[in-house]
């Protein structure tokens, strides 16, 4: 998959400052914000995510005025980094670079759950993330469909909509999740071609 431009890439390097110190900030608010929105939902403390970055709370609202600007920044940070995995698994063998992916694009989901309810569906920011997951994704899929590696009687939204239902239900721990997660994407893996059997002698 030839690197491409994707609609969330350009909103997150138009937000990003410039200098240096700020841009130094700036990626420590947005990496703590993520790992508060994941530990205690969309109502995490902006002093407590200030805090994580090693920052003041008015550094905070310098970058983000309101909570819902420190929203779309992670959301659409996060879907950069989708589209961003995606180019670098696109070299692997097809089941592997889908699959590879699909685990990145389940970390996402948990972010996501914290965040999603806060954000207009129809908003730019949002429509502008699906449409860059949905052509970051979309070719590994039918890549491993091409290869005979998925099967053929489902598109990527079906698969998305899956792995997004299995993420969204409540685990004992990570690795129970996976473990479902695996069988659920054994059932997309195409099923080997039966070799014909052999000729009987006469």
């Amino acid at each position: 998959m030839p690197a491409q431009p994707f609609p969330v890439s350009e909103i997150v390097a138009s937000q990003r400052p410039h200098r240096k110190d700020a841009a130094r900030n700036y990626d420590a608010l947005l990496a703590a914000a993520r790992e508060a929105f994941a530990e205690n939902g969309a109502e995490a403390s902006l002093e407590d995510i200030a805090r994580r970055a090693g920052v003041g709370i008015g550094t905070l609202y310098r970058n983000f005025p309101t909570r819902r600007h420190l929203f779309e920044s992670v959301y659409a940070g996060e879907v950069n980094d989708l589209c961003q995995v995606a180019q670098e698994v696109a070299e692997l063998e097809p089941w592997e670079a889908l699959t590879s992916w699909l685990r990145r694009f389940v970390d996402y989901t948990v972010t996501k759950r914290a965040i999603r309810e806060a954000l207009n569906n129809e908003s730019e920011i949002f429509l502008a993330c699906r449409d860059s997951m949905y052509a970051a994704g979309g070719p590994l899929f039918e890549r491993a469909q091409k290869a005979g590696a998925a099967r053929a009687d489902m598109d990527f939204d079906d698969l998305l909509r899956m792995v997004a239902g299995i993420t969204a239900t409540n685990f004992l721990d990570d690795a129970q999740r996976d473990r479902v997660l695996t069988v659920a994407l054994d059932g997309v893996r195409a099923a080997p071609t039966a070799a014909a059997p052999p000729a009987e002698s006469r």
